[in-house]
């Protein structure tokens, strides 16, 4: 893939109130700290290689490198987490074979810490279905669920797994020490547990994710979970559409789907909707910024 070519002079993105700016060097500044210019009312922000890039502030932003040659400065105190379906029924080897999500484990488990340091919030965002919900789904989302006509959400998985999917169930429960590392989160008050009952956690203006971010004023977001081109693309879509920052985090995304469908994601992810990095550029970048 060709990088998209660096811009010859600092350019401003989005409105008074969110917006980007790109400057030469590679770096793409996504807390929304300083203007280029002061915005007059209907006039056009002017862009001009005389403004400099304003000063890395350690103690409340980070700069990570990302795909594409470029590196994105984040608000620490602005940007979560969101590792979707990290669960029982998606990972377990009882439940099914997902060699590639179980991948996905370790770089989470060394990277949730490294962002905890941060102050980065950190979302588990997971299938959690109520009694009441089963009645509310949509027929093409409950044949989804289904094989061959059997199962679905609420039905009996096989001991000790519980209803499929239903919140407070064995199989809805993080897969093995990642519901640890939520536990020993939540009692720093760092990680948060949110429930969804669609694929996209932020399909709609009142989900729990959204009023959430928007409470603890959320403006950017890594990306981590399975499936990849499914549930993770979903709710990463849906925050680019509401305006949210989005950055995939390739060693922290799988999917069972053919050949194609993960590659499509992280192309997509770069060239459309933000950005894509790993865990190791996200520690680098914290150990770096330490030093």
């Amino acid at each position: 893939m060709t990088p998209r070519p660096h811009v010859l002079e600092p350019i401003e993105y989005g409105n008074a109130a969110s917006f980007w700016v790109e400057y030469p060097s590679g770096l793409v500044d996504l807390t929304r700290a300083a203007h280029l210019t002061a915005k007059k009312e209907d006039e056009t922000v002017k862009t001009s290689s005389a403004h400099p890039e304003p000063p890395l502030q350690s103690s409340t932003h980070l700069e990570i490198p990302v795909d594409g040659e470029r590196v994105v400065r984040i608000a620490k105190s602005k940007s979560a987490i969101v590792i979707v379906d990290m669960q029982n029924f998606f990972l377990h080897p009882d439940l099914r074979d997902h060699s590639t999500g179980l991948n996905c484990v370790i770089p989470l488990m060394n990277v949730v810490p490294a962002l905890r340091t941060q102050g980065v919030k950190i979302l588990w965002v997971n299938w959690g279905l109520t009694e009441h919900e089963l009645t509310t789904i949509p027929p093409s989302l409950v044949r989804s669920f289904m094989k061959n006509g059997r199962g679905g959400f609420g039905s009996k998985l096989p001991e000790p797994f519980g209803r499929l999917l239903m919140r407070g169930e064995y199989n809805a429960d993080l897969y093995g020490p990642l519901h640890q590392l939520y536990l020993e989160g939540k009692k720093e008050d760092a990680d948060d547990w949110i429930h969804k009952n669609r694929m996209s956690g932020i399909w709609g203006s009142q989900t729990a994710l959204d009023l959430y971010l928007q409470e603890h004023g959320i403006t950017t977001l890594f990306f981590a979970g399975v499936n990849a081109d499914q549930c993770v693309l979903g709710t990463l879509v849906d925050a680019y559409f509401r305006g949210y920052d989005c950055i995939a985090l390739q060693d922290c995304i799988a999917t069972t789907s053919p050949t194609g469908g993960l590659e499509n994601v992280l192309y997509d992810a770069t060239n459309s909707y933000g950005f894509v990095t790993d865990t190791t550029r996200v520690e680098e970048a914290i150990k770096r910024q330490a030093s």
